[in-house]
């Protein structure tokens, strides 16, 4: 056994005992990540907390790809190859060590969205508190997310020495290039800018009921450049940050979830508003869309041939105020069909004569 190895050529054995070396150095690091996290796994399971399950749910593959990329930094000497080889090969791992890292920063800044968006639910009645900082969350991870990317991508460059020394040449150009990179982004820096802008003053949150462009809908997602509406019927309006900033739209949700309905009806000068106000009472007493704040019934018109009834309800979001005034007009007109047939609009003819022609009013 031992002739056979010392047949075997000395380059050929530099490179196996280097493979080897590898190998296990890859071996000895995965070992430790599976034992670290299977470790704290176990103590997850017992604690439940929110920021232990989401940290080791987060990192768990990113931190995998940086201690596998230490233990091949670790053994890049050992190679038996020129200095040039040696140099490259430890440049690259380098470079990959850097986005690696910054992976799992951006990982963790994830763990924090996590640990604030478990805090603050917004599935609760009163939710406009867990709201606002949700929105302020999603929007400043976003933002410390694209910082910590764009701050890794220019530690990578800065890993090559030319690309430093001619960004010395270079500076004198650096303003001509900066104006023009400026105004082929400032869409998207202006953009950023709203969605700091919106965590700040926050004229929308998650959850909100809006109208922007004529649609009603809630607020679903807040991202960095563009936020999501969920329309009524499931479709989805993306709408640009400096839209929102800069355009007025309504927020049904801006204080309060609490809300007004109106219902409309036209009818006969002969209806009887008294009962109908009585009877208005009686639909919206024990519904669980009404919150018990409002019920009103007025005279808000007096047409040519008809009067406009308005009938004011109150809920406690524009969910169930929606619910509210669907049943309670389907009600009103029920009770007027049923009760009053000779309320509702009509056409009246008078007739003087026997030969006369209808006088329509």
């Amino acid at each position: 056994m031992s002739n056979l190895f010392t047949d075997v050529p000395e380059p050929f054995r530099q490179w196996l005992a280097f493979s080897s070396s590898l190998l296990v150095a890859l071996a000895a690091g995965w070992l430790l990540h599976q034992i670290v996290y299977s470790l704290v796994g176990r103590l997850t399971d017992h604690t439940r907390a929110v920021a232990d399950t989401s940290a080791v749910r987060r990192t768990r593959r990113s931190a995998r790809v940086v201690v596998l990329l230490l233990a091949a930094q670790l053994v890049v000497p050992m190679m038996p190859a020129t200095k040039a080889v040696v140099e490259l090969t430890h440049r690259l791992l380098s470079i990959a060590l850097i986005a690696a890292i910054t992976w799992l920063v951006i990982r963790m800044v994830s763990v924090i969205d996590d640990v604030i968006m478990a805090r603050y639910d917004v599935s609760v009645r009163d939710n406009l508190e867990a709201r606002r900082v949700q929105t302020q969350t999603r929007v400043v991870s976003r933002t410390i997310m694209i910082l910590v990317g764009g701050i890794g991508f220019a530690t990578i460059l800065m890993t090559f020495p030319p690309i430093r020394q001619i960004g010395a040449s270079l500076l004198a150009s650096a303003g001509i290039a900066g104006l023009i990179a400026g105004l082929a982004a400032r869409p998207t820096i202006s953009n950023l800018i709203a969605g700091l802008q919106i965590a700040l003053t926050q004229p929308i949150r998650l959850d909100d009921v809006v109208v922007i462009d004529g649609e009603w809908g809630r607020i679903e997602e807040i991202t960095s450049t563009y936020v999501v509406v969920r329309v009524w019927d499931q479709r989805r309006l993306i709408v640009p940050l400096q839209q929102v900033i800069d355009s007025s739209f309504q927020n049904w949700t801006r204080s309060s979830a609490n809300i007004l309905g109106s219902v409309y009806l036209y009818t006969d000068y002969t209806v009887p508003v008294d009962e109908v106000r009585q009877h208005l009472s009686t639909i919206v007493e024990g519904r669980d869309e009404w919150d018990g704040r409002v019920c009103q019934l007025v005279v808000t018109d007096a047409k040519e041939r008809t009067l406009e009834l308005r009938a004011l309800v109150s809920a406690a979001d524009s969910g169930n105020a929606w619910d509210l005034r669907c049943y309670v007009r389907e009600k009103l007109v029920e009770y007027l069909q049923r009760e009053h047939p000779e309320c509702l609009p009509r056409t009246r003819a008078e007739l003087e004569g026997p030969n006369a022609v209808p006088q329509v009013t």
